[in-house]
């Protein structure tokens, strides 16, 4: 299957994103502060129509992707993200809820594991997945982003509560 690649700039950095006819299979963050993004010709249906809803998404005009996803992993792993892909827009649970969602609360490291290996940042929620006390813990494009996505999903800036 051929795959190809582009760079995407959001509020919160540049997104690198994987994917072909097959579906999104990687969103990833880039921090490289020299990172330039070329004008790339965008040639596959589903990278077009990721980038058109990403516009949406940051402009608050989209709340649910409507994408075909191809994320690579285990199978635990997939079961734990598509479990990510129940959690709406504007809602967070916690990492115990998704643990028993998944079919296993003692799961709930696991669980937290596979979250940190989400391919498809953003599309795949998992920055809406908080510790059982509230906090933001845990979030591989770095807990500033976590805050800013939910931030974004309420549309009120949180200040210094996280």
């Amino acid at each position: 299957m051929f795959l190809e690649t582009i760079y995407y700039k959001s509020p919160i950095g540049i997104l690198e994103i994987i994917g072909g006819d097959g579906g999104i299979e990687q969103i990833t963050y880039i921090d490289d502060d020299n990172f330039s993004i070329s004008n790339a010709k965008i040639v596959t249906k589903e990278l077009n129509k990721c980038i058109v809803q990403l516009d949406e998404y940051f402009a608050g005009n989209r709340k649910e992707f409507k994408l075909k996803l191809n994320p690579q992993g285990t199978n635990f792993q997939k079961k734990v993200w598509k479990a990510l892909l129940i959690v709406s827009f504007n809602t967070t649970k916690s990492y115990l809820q998704q643990s028993k969602v998944v079919g296993d609360v003692k799961a709930i490291r696991a669980v937290g594991t596979a979250n940190g290996k989400n391919p498809i940042s953003i599309i795949i929620p998992c920055h809406r997945i908080i510790g059982s006390d509230g906090s933001l813990t845990g979030y591989a494009g770095g807990i500033w982003r976590k805050k800013w996505l939910l931030e974004h999903e309420s549309g009120y800036k949180q200040g210094s509560l996280f």
